[in-house]
């Protein structure tokens, strides 16, 4: 079992910054991959960005050059650095981490609300 807490959400003006933080408890020794994924309203849940326990990243198109995902193994916690917020970034932004190759388990956060205005 693992737990994800997030932190790190709210309002922030366009072109501002915010950083969002998932720290994992449990069985975090298991865990293959991490990843932030976000939903708007009206919208599916879309990959954000993911982070492997090599090291390895992906981004969607959409916040490529904007966004850093990162990881403190020591802390057992995920971060994602959000840079030039747009509108369209507005969503409940949500912590992921996986176990097994193939995946065998997902274990999700509570979500926190990302709001970006202009």
């Amino acid at each position: 079992q693992v737990q994800l807490v997030e932190s790190g959400g709210g309002l922030v003006q366009a072109g501002g910054s915010l950083r969002l933080s998932c720290a994992a408890s449990g069985n975090v020794f298991s865990i293959n991959a991490m990843g932030w994924y976000r939903q708007a309203p009206g919208k599916q849940r879309e990959l954000v960005a993911k982070i492997t326990s090599g090291g390895s990243t992906n981004y969607a198109d959409s916040v490529k050059g904007r966004f850093t995902i990162s990881r403190d193994n020591a802390k057992n916690t995920m971060y994602l650095q959000m840079n030039s917020l747009k509108p369209e970034d507005t969503a409940v932004y949500y912590c992921d981490a996986e176990r097994g190759i193939p995946l065998q388990y997902r274990y999700w956060g509570q979500g926190t609300q990302v709001t970006v205005s202009s």
